[in-house]
């Protein structure tokens, strides 16, 4: 596949909606050479868009996204060029038609928030701003598998992801703070639902 620059959420659902034609199924390693194994912010958006989604109901998906998470924020702090994940992580498919329904569903919500996506506060994101983004991001891969036994609650963690991937993509610090602050918010409800 041709490493074509990705920018905002349309671009990496037309990414995902060229993945899935004429397939019945799509991997996650497909999905990955579509937008690329080189760039940590679009696989981050890529996961936290499939979390946000109705996909995020189907069984073991929400563990196996938290293993990736995890997995790819590791290799950010370690500043690795190129992303590695394991075959039984890759492999993990989602029928052509579910992926297809999760893409329309999020068209609407991609476009208003692709208008206030720019390159702003950008030392949040680049270079030694990214390791906090990393750290973070290892903690919301361990506690994904949490949410599992609760139908659609990895959306929270979900929103997190997406809006640091998409942060890391666009080069837009302001989304960096709004990830920060999602969560900030879903530690809260763990520690509550704990106490």
């Amino acid at each position: 596949m041709v490493d074509r620059k990705l920018t905002n959420l349309e671009q990496l659902l037309d990414r995902i909606d060229e993945t899935g034609e004429g397939e019945t199924s799509v991997s996650l390693d497909m999905l990955m050479d579509t937008i690329g194994k080189r760039s940590f912010g679009p696989l981050l958006l890529l996961i936290g868009v499939i979390l946000i989604s109705p996909l995020s109901g189907i069984p073991g998906l929400p563990s196996t996204m938290g293993a990736a998470v995890f997995l790819v924020a590791v290799q950010m702090l370690v500043r690795k060029q190129r992303i590695w994940l394991p075959g039984w992580i890759l492999k993990r498919e989602i029928k052509q038609q579910r992926l297809g329904k999760a893409s329309q569903w999020l068209r609407r919500p991609a476009r208003a928030v692709d208008r206030f996506v720019k390159n702003r506060l950008s030392l949040l994101v680049d270079g030694p701003g990214s390791w906090p983004i990393a750290l973070v991001c290892v903690l919301l891969g361990v506690t994904l598998p949490i949410f599992e036994p609760l139908p659609f609650a990895a959306s929270g963690a979900g929103v997190a992801l997406t809006c640091f991937g998409l942060a890391m993509t666009a080069h837009d610090g302001v989304l960096a703070l709004l990830a920060y602050s999602a969560t900030l918010g879903i530690g809260g409800v763990i520690a509550y639902s704990l106490l």
